[in-house]
């Protein structure tokens, strides 16, 4: 062995053997421990979490990967693309007379014959890629910092112990009468091995492979899961894998498939509502300066920023039947070829400035025909072939229209329209399974950019964009942290309707649908959704009826324009 037998750090393998020999040597019976822990669990929770060790374990990815040593304790970011099943594997077995374990590596430490006393036990595999448009100011700055100072001194273990890196999973916000200061905050799973990493996660365990032949800029990561419920992790959730981290050099990555894997944070990256709640005066002028902020980069145009506005804080709160209930699509029209390099680049900007998953799509006749944008299955690989769809809960896609001219769509163009009009309608993306297709519940803000209405994105808002002037997209970088802060926190409040307002609704949807007898459910349910997203604007969770008079007049002023 290297090192300390409980250098969790530097030796998590020593440490886990240690564990299990006493628990042996208490007489305990190798065979109970298939699908459970023996204490190795609580020793590394104890590590991270109470002596502060967590700040220690480096985050593996495309530039610390060239220094991590294999072997040692890592931390893994990454969105669950594939769940690839359960495997078995020889967790315990004796090497003469005394009992081994192999739990946490693939390669055992000791001679290991065939016996009758061999335990055999089953771990799930995970294949996890980095997050699909995942934008760098979700990165702790004290990591890149981190980096740089090791590329220069590798193999120098005393000053991996040194250093201060911070999960971004989450943020800790403190809000005062002086403004808001934000801290990243931890959100992990304990119970797993990395291949070519290995991971701990709280209640189970997890470890972490990587092949040689891998493309070290997507860094995708083979994650073995220990004692692990099947309920608690989902395919496109985002986890932080804790384990340790191997390196296999029999394990190869075709990179035509690599690519396929890649082309394209456990919990969601959300932000927390501080323990105080902020004071309402505090929470306006943060919509203030946004609201302003989204005007500028708009050309002054305000009705279309306050549209904006509520669509960022959109989410699928909740699904009755077939309708997600809470998202709000916007197709901003009137955008030219011309105009978008003067609007829509800075408007682009400023969603990965403002949100953590952000991707743009120029839509035309031939990206349809081409383009793999539900995932599939390959039954020779047994591995589920990602799509351009296969985004993380919160991400955010613009669509470019501008380019799409006349032509004739095949096959492949006909079937991705429908599968985006059916991610644009019910928030679900249908994996191709070859025999059968599979829906996925998605949350994803979609904002459409075009010259008319889109046929193909039948978005809740459709708004004429109508810009007065260029405005500078440059902002502070306190003011960018508050509104993160802003976004992620308020579309998260609870949300009701006191039965006055219930009432003032349904008065004035009555009377609009005597004004206009083309309203339908959809109408009203796209109104009852503003007047939500206004309440939260406002960090309100009630509706009231000057928000509703506000969202009423938005509507009004929309309809003028689509006159």
């Amino acid at each position: 062995m290297v090192g300390l037998a409980y250098d969790c750090l530097a030796n998590p393998l020593g440490a886990v053997r240690s564990t299990f020999e006493k628990a042996i040597a208490s007489g305990s019976d190798p065979a109970s421990f298939d699908g459970r822990d023996w204490g190795a669990v609580d020793l590394f929770r104890h590590f991270l979490f109470e002596d502060d060790g967590l700040t220690q374990v480096p985050i593996l990815n495309s530039a610390t990967i060239r220094w991590v040593q294999p072997n040692t304790l890592v931390r893994f970011r990454g969105m669950i693309q594939d769940m690839l099943g359960n495997e078995f594997y020889v967790g315990a077995y004796k090497d003469g007379s005394v009992w081994r374990t192999n739990k946490f590596t693939d390669v055992p430490q000791f001679p290991m014959d065939t016996s009758p006393d061999m335990r055999l036990w089953e771990r799930r595999m995970l294949y996890c890629i980095p997050v699909p448009g995942q934008n760098s100011w979700t990165e702790s700055p004290s990591e890149a910092v981190m980096y740089r100072s090791m590329n220069s001194a590798t193999q120098q273990r005393e000053k991996r112990h040194r250093l201060d890196v911070e999960a971004t999973d989450n943020m800790d916000c403190n809000v005062s009468d002086e403004g808001v200061e934000c801290s990243p905050a931890k959100k992990l799973k304990e119970d797993g091995h990395l291949q070519s990493q290995e991971s701990i996660t709280e209640g189970t365990s997890s470890s972490m492979i990587m092949g040689p032949d891998v493309n070290r800029d997507s860094l995708p990561c083979l994650i073995k899961i220990y004692d692990c419920p099947e309920s608690d992790l989902k395919l496109n959730e985002v986890f932080e894998f804790v384990g340790v981290f191997t390196f296999d050099p029999e394990f190869k990555v075709d990179k035509d498939e690599c690519d396929d894997f890649t082309n394209g944070f456990s919990e969601d990256v959300l932000v927390h509502f501080p323990p105080n709640k902020p004071k309402p005066n505090l929470v306006k002028e943060i919509r203030e300066a946004l609201l302003g902020h989204l005007t500028a980069i708009l050309g002054n145009d305000g009705v279309a920023a306050h549209f904006m506005l509520l669509h960022l804080l959109s989410t699928v709160y909740s699904r009755v039947e077939t309708v997600a209930v809470g998202k709000l699509s916007l197709n901003l029209t009137c955008f030219s070829k011309e105009s978008v390099p003067v609007f829509g680049t800075p408007l682009r900007l400023a969603m990965k400035n403002l949100l953590p998953f952000t991707q743009c799509i120029s839509l035309t006749v031939d990206y349809l025909n081409t383009a793999s944008l539900a995932p599939r299955k390959d039954y020779e690989t047994n591995r589920l072939i990602t799509g351009a769809l296969q985004l993380a809960e919160g991400s955010h896609l613009i669509f470019d229209e501008t380019h799409l001219e006349a032509g004739t769509l095949n096959s492949v163009g006909v079937e991705n329209a429908r599968v985006l009009k059916t991610l644009m309608e019910l928030q679900k993306v249908e994996y191709d399974f070859k025999f059968y297709k599979l829906d996925m519940a998605a949350d994803i803000k979609m904002l459409i950019l075009s010259e008319g209405k889109s046929n193909i994105l039948p978005a809740d808002i459709v708004l004429p964009f109508h810009p007065s002037s260029v405005g500078s997209s440059e902002v502070a970088a306190e003011a960018l942290e508050a509104w993160r802060w802003y976004l992620a926190t308020l579309r998260s409040l609870p949300h009701s309707i006191e039965p006055e307002m219930q009432k003032v609704i349904e008065n004035d949807l009555v009377a609009a649908r005597q004004e206009d007898r083309k309203l339908g459910t959809q109408d009203f349910s796209r109104l009852l959704t503003m007047g939500r997203l206004m309440s939260m604007s406002f960090g309100e969770t009630s509706l009231s009826l000057e928000h509703w008079q506000m969202v009423k007049e938005l509507e009004r002023l929309r309809k003028e324009r689509l006159k």
